[in-house]
C-alpha cells in the first residue's frame, strides 16, 4: 500500500506529464494511483484524456463512461468522450454527448461542437423549451 503522500505526488506528476503530451507516462502513475484509490473520480478522468491522447479510444471511452455513470451532470466528461466517440467516427453518438455538454454548460466551444449558434438556458420556471 502506498502513502496518502505518494499518490498525491503521483497524481500531480500525471498531470505534469499529460501537460508535456507524455500520455503513456502518465498513465503508468494513474494506474498506482487508480489501484489504490479505484473510486478516484479525478485520476479517473486524467486517465481518460491520457488514453485519448494515447488514441486508446476504447480505454477513453469506457473511463469517460465510468466518470458519467457516477457525475451525469460533469460537463466536460460529456464534451471529452464526445470528442473520442467522433475521433472513432461514432458521430450520431458523439453529438448526444455535445448537446450535453452544452446544456450543462455553455461554454463557447462546447456550444459550438453541439452545432448550436448560441444558448441560452430556459430561466427558472420557463416551460417552453423551444421544441
Amino acid at each position: 500500500m502506498t502513502s496518502p503522500e505518494t499518490n498525491l505526488i503521483q497524481f500531480r506528476a500525471a498531470e505534469q506529464l499529460l501537460a508535456a503530451r507524455d500520455p503513456r507516462g502518465a498513465v503508468d502513475l494513474l494506474d498506482n494511483v487508480i489501484d489504490e484509490h479505484p473510486e478516484h473520480r479525478g485520476a479517473r478522468l486524467l486517465r481518460a484524456r491520457a488514453y485519448f491522447l494515447e488514441a486508446r479510444l476504447r480505454s477513453a471511452e469506457q473511463e469517460f463512461q465510468w466518470v458519467l455513470e457516477r457525475e451525469p451532470d460533469n460537463a466536460f466528461a460529456h464534451f471529452a468522450l464526445a470528442r473520442t466517440l467522433q475521433r472513432a467516427s461514432r458521430d450520431e453518438e458523439a453529438r448526444a454527448h455535445f448537446k450535453l455538454a452544452a446544456a450543462l454548460d455553455p461554454r463557447p466551444d462546447f456550444v459550438e461542437a453541439a452545432g448550436f449558434e448560441s444558448f441560452e438556458p430556459p430561466g427558472p420556471g420557463t416551460t417552453d423549451l423551444g421544441n
